[in-house]
């Protein structure tokens, strides 16, 4: 039973890892305006000042999964990271482009399922660790 607690520890760190590297990655380049960002943000047909804002919650957001405790702010974080990468998503969908286009996108909101799932009982809710599975 504890290789599995081991594996499962270890599937955590690695799907929060590559959430978190997307995350702050992505919320840096929304700060500096990065011009791929700027130029999709504009084909989505969201305002340009958008993009301080995402990238600041994506920056707190990692900031929240990665430091101990904090249990709630995470359950915050990762609901803020689906409603972000199910809506980019959405957005995508809706101004006409494919499938192919939302490709990373739905891989994040793997990972964030897969992470927040996976998470140990002492990244979660105290309530949420006495529930049986």
């Amino acid at each position: 039973m504890q290789s599995n607690a081991k594996g499962r520890n270890i599937a955590y760190w690695i799907t929060t890892g590559l959430l978190t590297a997307g995350m702050l990655s992505g919320g840096i380049a929304q700060l500096i305006r990065a011009p791929w960002n700027t130029q999709g943000i504009i084909h989505l047909g969201y305002p340009v000042y958008v993009m301080t804002i995402l990238g600041t919650w994506k920056l707190l957001g990692v900031t929240a999964l990665l430091l101990p405790r904090m249990t709630l702010i995470k359950e915050w974080a990762y609901a803020g990271f689906f409603f972000l990468m199910t809506g980019a998503v959405i957005s995508h969908l809706v101004s006409g482009d494919g499938l192919a286009a939302v490709t990373a996108q739905s891989i994040f909101v793997v990972l964030i399922v897969l992470s927040w799932y996976l998470r140990p009982a002492n990244r979660r809710i105290a309530a949420l660790t006495n529930m049986p599975e």
